[in-house]
């Protein structure tokens, strides 16, 4: 079991899970998926009314679960990592700014924050 945040694993960017996750969390906010949820609620809503057995509608509220509960586990990993970039950039920009006011120049704050504002660019 990993315990450190996922931006704090290191390594490569591009993991399979973590192109999993944001694929997943760009296709979940996009309209497509709105209409095939409302497909999905309005197939379980004729399910219901054209009186298939239990068994039937028990297996399909417990696929409906388990698809929720991988997406949720999708989404968090995207979200934490989301913001853990936007925490360390706040973090270099503070950084700076304290360096700033100290008036030591252009220091090692300075070049942290050109390079997380560098990796911006390159998303």
């Amino acid at each position: 079991m990993i315990l450190k945040h996922p931006s704090d694993r290191g390594g490569s960017r591009n993991k399979p899970f973590e192109r999993l996750a944001e694929n997943a969390s760009r296709f979940t906010s996009s309209a497509t998926f709105f209409v095939v949820c409302l497909i999905l609620v309005a197939v379980a809503v004729v399910l219901h009314l054209i009186g298939l057995p239990i068994k039937w509608l028990l297996f399909a509220g417990e696929a409906m679960s388990a698809v929720t509960l991988l997406m949720l586990a999708l989404l968090k990993n995207s979200e934490l990592r989301a913001e853990r970039a936007v925490q360390s950039k706040l973090d270099a920009i503070a950084a700076a700014l304290l360096e700033g006011q100290e008036g030591s120049g252009t220091g090692k704050a300075h070049r942290e924050l050109r390079s997380s504002l560098g990796l911006e660019e390159s998303s």
